[in-house]
């Protein structure tokens, strides 16, 4: 199950979101998105769980916990839609 987590620190790694996710079950990735250009975190991120009801049970616990002083929103990630390309703009 894919996890959707948002209003990490900017200091936030990969790293430090598997860990965090780990203690409820088995994490398959956990990836923060960061900017094309900065390299820099966006403050949010994708935590992939192996398990459902882990995955849930993560959900249920860490949504609105603080987490490296922030506190954290914990969903679960809805499919990515697809965006065009900007090229078709109407003047």
């Amino acid at each position: 199950m894919n996890i959707y987590v948002s209003n990490l620190s900017y200091s936030t790694t990969s790293e430090s979101l598997q860990e965090l996710f780990s203690a409820y079950g088995s994490v398959t990735s956990a990836y923060i998105i960061t900017d094309r250009e900065t390299k820099r975190s966006r403050g949010f991120g994708f935590v992939e769980m192996a398990n459902e009801p882990e995955a849930q049970e993560a959900i249920a616990k860490l949504n609105e916990t603080e987490f490296e002083g922030k506190t954290i929103s914990v969903t679960v990630a809805r499919p990515r839609v697809e965006r065009s390309g900007g090229n078709n703009r109407r003047y």
